[in-house]
């Protein structure tokens, strides 16, 4: 397509001179460059990193040719100093009576307190003769669910229990409870645990178990009511030692004394 007149005279038409504001700046023209000397600053510079170099070179050539006329350095020996063996016969290994490991890797049911003369079966047995399986045991607390779960993370390992009466209204329940602890103390922690909720009664009391370090005896002095049955009063203890813990409870429709679940708390804690 043609272009329009306008564009074409335009395009041919030279260019108006731009007018100098007087109040512009006028830049002054840059000067010639004068003649450079960076030709012989350049071989200078040349020359000396070259002399660096040759002096580096010659100073590891001289520290090798030295070493090279001395005697070689003796290596020290790789093998080491012999240790004295101790004389004489070492130390007996212990009984199966004082290593607390055989006895707890043992039946766990032989540790558990025996019944009393005269004392029959309670109306509810835990576990199947005398152990106490995962699911069971959860099932003993108020939320089985949660307390499943909690015990497989503490790495149960098995548990055992005993329950005897003595008479018609006083019961008893000892149940041991082993961890595997490859990852904490599970022992120690689920007996804080137990120790925690014990406290929680209104009138609680409580006292340290001889022995234990931190294992607590408690004594609920309210009873729990239900219409139509006798009031029921409680006593309870837990303990641990090494990866088993120790929880007992006692049961009576009169009130149960200190001793008597200090004496049961300390002689079961004494068997571990």
């Amino acid at each position: 397509m043609a272009a329009l007149p306008e564009a074409a005279e335009a395009a041919e038409a030279p260019e108006a001179p731009v007018p100098v504001s007087a109040e512009a700046p006028v830049w002054p023209e840059a000067p010639e460059a004068a003649p450079s000397a960076s030709r012989r600053r350049g071989r200078t510079t040349s020359l000396i990193a070259a002399a660096a170099v040759l002096g580096v070179v010659a100073g590891t050539c001289t520290g090798y040719l030295i070493q090279a006329d001395r005697e070689p350095t003796e290596l020290p020996s790789l093998s080491q100093p012999v240790v004295a063996q101790v004389k004489g016969k070492g130390p007996e290994p212990l009984s199966a009576a004082q290593d607390r490991r055989v006895r707890t890797d043992g039946d766990l049911r032989k540790l558990l307190l025996e019944r009393p003369g005269g004392a029959r079966d309670t109306s509810y047995t835990p576990g199947h003769d005398g152990w106490v399986g995962l699911a069971e045991y959860a099932e003993g607390f108020e939320k089985p669910a949660g307390a499943f779960s909690g015990a497989i993370s503490d790495e149960f390992r098995r548990s055992a229990a005993t329950t005897w009466r003595v008479g018609s209204t006083y019961n008893v329940r000892i149940q041991l409870v082993q961890y595997r602890q490859e990852e904490h103390l599970a022992a120690a922690d689920s007996a804080a645990d137990l120790q925690y909720w014990a406290e929680k009664g209104a009138g609680t009391r409580s006292w340290t178990v001889p022995g234990t370090g931190d294992g607590m005896a408690y004594v609920h002095p309210t009873p729990d009511t239900k219409p139509g049955y006798q009031p029921v009063y409680s006593a309870e203890a837990h303990a641990w030692r090494g990866d088993i813990a120790m929880q007992l409870w006692m049961f009576d429709t009169k009130p149960i004394s200190k001793e008597k679940i200090m004496d049961l708390a300390a002689r079961q804690m004494g068997r571990l």
